[in-house]
């Protein structure tokens, strides 16, 4: 098979296309004919330059997200058949730990995952758990289904599990038009939550709207938390959605909260280090929760609700396998809106 391979740490040019050995699934594993895999700034450009704290073996295939069809089943496994269309979760559980026998799977301290500590889908097949595989409805494409089953259940875990976000309710969404923002903007309105959507650019502050946001701030041309306070009559967001870990964002994000809001976070390409308001976060009585990950059921509720056509999938392009070099670059120049797709069916 053609895959993608990283030998050593470095900039795009490292990924290079090789022949390699097509696997053969092992005991409760499937093998899936790869026919979409999305490229993601932390878990694939970080992980290619070395930057990602994370126990990395090379030679290594970078791909967390394939979806494709089933072309072999190794021992033991019932539940999946040659041809089924799946798309696949890359967090691999432990099963028995005490947040698995709950079904929180995010929480699982000895998780692995496909494409960081296992070959992922940057090629034409990949070996995976069979219980890591997800069955897609026919109205949905492949492309569609890894970009569903990538965001949309941590957007889940986030605001529903973890935020605990009600009908009615204010959310701020951060970084609105990223992959976690604009899925967070989808599930909010399903959700029932009243959306006002941060973004960076006007452009994108009308382009956040378009997904479904009721309102949107420019938080680099006006004040946040003005804003915010503004919009809600004075009040603030119950829930602030923040994905970025910027210290210049953090202050407006967390000042939008209102009383009793709680401040979910997941992601720190902005930095990650912070300066907080203690005083305020008790008098308010406010929380903050990190979160990380993805539970199983929410993929199922992803692919089920995107199937609905209640949340869509947002592409910027497709891609063939060979020109993996170059979505890097394009994603590390940040210049897509949507998720840039590889696809090893492409010539």
């Amino acid at each position: 098979m053609k895959a993608v391979v990283l030998r050593k740490f470095g900039g795009p040019e490292v990924l290079a296309v090789e022949e390699q050995p097509t696997p053969t699934p092992a005991p409760d594993e499937v093998l899936v004919r790869v026919h979409s895999v999305s490229v993601n700034r932390t878990l694939d450009l970080r992980v290619r330059a070395g930057d990602y704290n994370a126990d990395i073996r090379l030679p290594h295939v970078l791909g967390v997200d394939p979806a494709g069809v089933i072309a072999a089943v190794g021992q033991n496994v019932n539940d999946r058949r040659i041809g089924d269309r799946v798309a696949v979760l890359s967090l691999v559980s432990c099963g028995v730990c005490r947040y698995c026998q709950i079904e929180e799977e995010s929480l699982c301290m000895k998780s692995r995952h496909i494409g960081v500590h296992r070959w992922g889908g940057y090629a034409e097949y990949a070996a995976v758990p069979a219980k890591n595989t997800f069955l897609i409805a026919p109205p949905l494409s492949f492309a569609e289904a890894t970009v569903i089953s990538r965001h949309f259940p941590m957007a889940f875990n986030l605001l529903e599990n973890k935020a605990e976000l009600k009908s009615g309710e204010w959310v701020l969404i951060m970084g609105a038009t990223g992959a976690l923002g604009s899925c967070g903007i989808q599930v909010a309105k399903l959700l029932g939550a009243k959306v006002i959507a941060g973004a960076g650019a006007d452009d994108r502050v009308t382009t956040a709207m378009s997904y479904g946001a009721d309102f949107g701030v420019n938080y680099h041309r006006q004040d946040l938390a003005q804003e915010v306070k503004r919009i809600t009559d004075g009040r603030g967001v119950d829930v602030v959605y923040e994905n970025i870990g910027d210290p210049t964002l953090w202050p407006g994000a967390f000042n939008s909260l209102g009383w009793a809001g709680r401040l979910v976070t997941a992601g720190s390409h902005g930095g990650g280090q912070v300066t907080l308001n203690i005083t305020k976060l008790y008098l308010n009585r406010q929380r903050i929760i990190g979160v990380a990950g993805t539970n199983y059921k929410d993929v199922v509720r992803s692919l089920e609700a995107a199937a609905a056509g209640k949340i869509r999938a947002i592409i910027n392009r497709m891609m063939p396998l060979r020109e993996a070099a170059a979505a890097h670059r394009l994603l590390e120049e940040n210049q897509s809106l949507g998720k840039i797709i590889l696809d090893p069916t492409q010539n």
